[in-house]
């Protein structure tokens, strides 16, 4: 990989930092206008991503940071955990970010509102700065945020350097995202859920909420550990880490803008305006801010992991990206929505799970296998020694699963035993269903059906949920009535 960057990606992305730099100097004429500043934020992420990549290269390789590219005739030797540099960006243009995030709030708390010339009481002046009028939830919301990914970007370097083992590296998720979870509980805090409306009935009072106490916490802390790890293990093909979170963070930022503007029932005025905004506004504005950047950064490094792929992301981007999505999830209190646009990461954990706990054989590396001679991309397997063939419960399932085409199953002749079955991944089953095909198709394939899966859920989510719940996110909301989760 060539470590300098062509006369044409020079001015493209000097143009484009320019043009970015002169949006967030000239951002402050509107009043901070800070979603505008995300944006140009988001440009100036995507511009040095592409370039510190392209530019870090080669030193990852010289660190020792490399691997081979299997799914290649000539596999070549590329650089791997380029996604240290992206998640180190991302990091820093959040950092940037705050000032422009609270420019308003900050100029009413120490200027008394924005106007110089405004007569301030003796009682004010003995009070000092109107602090009082900043909004310190949301900058604890953000911070704490900032924090749980900074945490998580170190668990992703250490695993991407010292290559930790899954026990050791499991539960520390979880333990990252605390700072986000005490900052709930402390400006937010709530752990009821809805009860479906055929449930009703059948509570005591007909109430329609359940306070899960504790146990809410708890699965908040699960979703912090699930969704790093499930971006994690839907990978081995180029282009398939990045490309999945690119349509999550998409779907999440069309999720976000509905709440941004005019919801049923809520009166408009005629400039357009609604006359009170949605109740979740400033939540969804936060998701924005953390989401923009987090897309910047992700296109730029996708276009060097699609394939042919230049760098591999390693586990650094996974991982901030899994939690960039389960930080917004909990900010913004819509962690089911999140779940539904995470189903192929659910059906793929689902039915990883056997190999992943060891019930069956599990190889380091379940990465499709590459046929030299067709050039195509094909299931790649588990050996079943004939000393040690499956169990009769397992030959049963794995035949009953082959009936259902959700298994690959080979048979020795001789033996009449099982001597390999297709690895449990979504991208291997993928393969037996559709047949073998080139890595580029696949990954193509791959992310429409994610796109389509996180299109359905979001239209379950603000349709269809009015034929479970009393009333939608978007809507107002009646007397009793509370947001689904």
């Amino acid at each position: 990989m060539s470590s300098s960057l062509s006369h044409s990606e020079k001015w493209s992305l000097l143009l484009l930092t320019g043009a970015s730099l002169a949006v967030i100097a000239n951002s402050f004429d509107g009043g901070g206008a800070p979603l505008v500043a995300s944006l140009a934020f988001s440009t100036l992420a995507f511009s040095m991503t592409y370039a510190f990549v392209r530019w870090s290269g080669p030193s990852f390789v010289k660190a020792g940071l490399k691997g081979r590219d299997m799914s290649k005739l000539i596999p070549k030797e590329i650089p791997e955990a380029l996604g240290a540099v992206a998640a180190s960006v991302y990091i820093l243009v959040l950092m940037a970010f705050i000032p422009f995030a609270f420019y308003k709030d900050i100029v009413a708390a120490t200027s008394g509102g924005g106007n110089r010339d405004v007569v301030i009481t003796i009682s004010e002046v003995e009070t000092g700065r109107f602090l009082h009028r900043f909004p310190h939830s949301k900058l604890s919301s953000y911070q704490s945020a900032l924090n749980t990914l900074q945490t998580t970007t170190i668990l992703g370097m250490a695993d991407d350097i010292l290559d930790l083992r899954w026990r050791h590296k499991f539960f520390i998720p979880a333990i990252a995202s605390l700072p986000l979870l005490i900052v709930y509980y402390v400006d937010f805090g709530v752990t009821s859920v809805v009860v479906p409306n055929f449930l009703v009935q059948y509570m005591p009072n007909q109430t329609r909420l359940i306070n899960l106490s504790f146990l809410y916490y708890l699965y908040l802390s699960a979703l912090s550990i699930f969704a790093p790890n499930s971006i994690n293990i839907l990978a081995g093909v180029n282009g398939i880490e990045v490309g999945q979170a690119l349509v999550v963070a998409v779907l999440l930022i069309l999720n976000s803008s509905l709440y941004l503007v005019p919801f049923p029932g809520n009166p408009v005025l005629s400039n357009g305006y609604a006359t009170h905004p949605h109740p979740a506004t400033d939540s969804h504005l936060l998701t924005l801010y953390l989401l923009l950047p987090f897309l910047g950064v992700s296109a730029a490094l996708y276009i060097h992991n699609r394939y042919p792929a230049r760098v591999f992301v390693g586990d650094t981007y996974c991982y901030v990206a899994g939690m960039t999505f389960a930080v917004v999830a909990i900010m913004a209190h819509f962690s089911k929505t999140l779940l539904l646009l995470l189903i192929p990461q659910i059906v793929n954990f689902v039915y990883s799970t056997p190999q992943l706990f060891k019930i069956i054989p599990c190889p380091r590396h379940r990465l499709p296998k590459f046929n030299a001679r067709t050039g195509m991309l094909e299931p790649s397997v588990t050996p079943w020694p004939d000393d040690r063939p499956p169990s009769k419960l397992l030959t049963t399932v794995f035949f009953t699963l082959e009936k259902l085409h959700l298994l690959q199953v080979t048979v020795n002749p001789k033996t009449n035993r099982i001597s390999s079955t297709s690895n449990l991944t979504i991208i291997n089953l993928w393969l037996v269903w559709r047949g073998p095909m080139r890595e580029d198709q696949l990954t193509r394939e791959l992310l429409i059906m994610q796109s389509v899966c996180g299109l359905f859920g979001l239209f379950v989510r603000h349709t269809m949920a009015l034929l479970i719940f009393s009333v939608d996110n978007r809507g107002q909301y009646g007397q009793g009535h509370a947001s689904p989760v």
